[in-house]
């Protein structure tokens, strides 16, 4: 029998850095100000992840869409020394959700061995489906929705009925919808925030949802390969431009915009981590709540070398990190 050692568990390490972008993305919670709300999660992430051992460089920064504050690709993060990570973050997933009060905000982060990250280059946007294990050979995308529909459930063993899909509700999704409708599955439509939605779809301990389809941002889609890898499923997805010249900038830069990734494709290493803390409250986690003394939060965390999905529950005694912390907590 081959035994390996237990190693290191860089996602026990990058859930402080999503716990603390949750608290202090908390305070901006139904104030109206998407901005201010992500700078703070933006600020607290840097803080935290620099303290981390490792060498990461920023793959994936979440705020181009929207010229929002962000963790700029290719910015160096850690304290420099080995491992030699990519790095993927989404500090508030779901900014207006935080700035509407509304629930389903995360702060989210994921890491793989340096080299293994997809690196999207000028797609912002990407067409996905995510499923749980049993319908990992199922799904393609140049099927159309009602025939992935239909080998889901063959795959699972029950009726398109019983199925429930996700999607994020974009009028660029009225086709889809239609067709989801006219197949005869369930719908939910959610305002933001597909990573959540993805992790439901892959998760078959939580049976709430069987399908992630849709368009949605390319960074979700990277960090929610990860989470993926880690429980087990499978996503397909493909880059989605907006305009001819976003389509060829793509080009250009050497990508293929209509080919078919894999998992694999995105994230090619079978060591990434993924972490991720409930700024709000959702399906997925509890939001951050505040008492007398100090906050709770709420996170996931996963590395898809073990498939261990730890759920960390954490008492954050505000008082004193205040003491020595700079993020206004």
């Amino acid at each position: 029998m081959n035994a390996e050692k237990p190693d290191r568990n860089l996602a026990i390490e990058i859930v402080r850095v999503t716990e603390a972008a949750a608290l202090a993305a908390s305070r901006w919670q139904g104030r109206g100000d998407k901005e201010s709300g992500d700078k703070a999660a933006v600020d607290a992430m840097r803080e935290v992840l620099n303290t981390v051992e490792m060498a990461g460089t920023v793959i994936i920064g979440e705020g181009e869409k929207d010229e929002a504050p962000m963790l700029f690709n290719g910015e160096r993060v850690g304290t420099g020394n080995a491992p030699k990570v990519d790095i993927a973050v989404d500090p508030v997933e779901g900014t207006r959700l935080l700035a509407e009060g509304r629930p389903g905000s995360l702060a989210v982060m994921a890491g793989a061995p340096a080299g293994t990250m997809f690196d999207p280059g000028p797609c912002v946007y990407m067409e996905k489906i995510v499923v749980g294990a049993e319908a990992a050979d199922a799904v393609d995308l140049d099927r159309p929705i009602a025939e992935n529909l239909q080998a889901v459930a063959k795959a699972t063993d029950r009726e398109v009925r019983d199925l429930t899909v996700v999607m994020l509700d974009r009028d660029r999704h009225e086709v889809a919808k239609r067709e989801i409708r006219d197949a005869g599955a369930r719908l939910t439509l959610i305002t933001d925030g597909d990573v959540a939605g993805g992790l439901l779809a892959a998760w078959q301990d939580r049976p709430q949802v069987d399908m992630l389809y849709g368009i949605g941002g390319t960074p979700e889609g990277v960090i929610t390969a990860c989470a993926v890898k880690a429980l087990g499923g499978h996503m397909v997805g493909r880059l989605w431009t907006r305009s001819d010249e976003e389509r060829q900038q793509a080009l250009d830069a050497g990508y293929d915009v209509d080919a078919v990734l894999d998992l694999d494709d995105l994230v090619s290493a079978d060591d990434c981590f993924f972490a991720c803390t409930g700024i709000t409250p959702s399906q997925l986690l509890r939001g951050v709540t505040f008492s007398r003394t100090g906050a709770m939060t709420e996170s996931l965390v996963m590395r898809s070398k073990s498939g261990t999905v730890r759920q960390i529950q954490a008492q954050h005694q505000l008082t004193k990190l205040r003491r020595y912390a700079t993020v206004e907590y």
